[in-house]
């Protein structure tokens, strides 16, 4: 089935420049597989489209359940060169966590 990855994670996001950053987090440990499988620097590019001129990079961190992912060249310039409402990412995460992904009814039960 498909859902919106808001149904298994929560993230945050900011900037360093000219570069988003954002971590997602899995609700419980075991949804953090699906994550990896789902979540890839290749979808979130696409996701994101021509709002992210740069490459996508990810960082697993299976310790805590989490994805780091940065976007490079997404911000405009950034801060104080950006002519972009959100200059600093603040709304990257929850624009990813609409980010249709798929997931077996048990993995969703976390029963897989």
């Amino acid at each position: 089935m498909r859902i919106p990855l808001s149904r298994i994670a929560h993230a945050r996001s900011g900037d360093k420049g000219d570069t988003a950053n954002i971590g997602v987090i899995a609700y419980q440990q075991a949804h953090y597989p699906v994550l990896v499988r789902e979540v890839t620097s290749e979808r979130v590019k696409v996701h994101f489209g021509h709002l992210v001129k740069g490459k996508v990079e990810r960082f697993e961190l299976p310790n805590l359940g989490a994805l780091n992912f940065l976007l490079y060249e997404a911000l405009g310039g950034g801060g104080t060169l950006s002519l972009r409402i959100d200059s600093q990412g603040k709304t990257f995460s929850t624009a990813l966590l609409r980010m249709e992904i798929e997931i077996e009814e048990n993995e969703l039960a976390g029963t897989a």
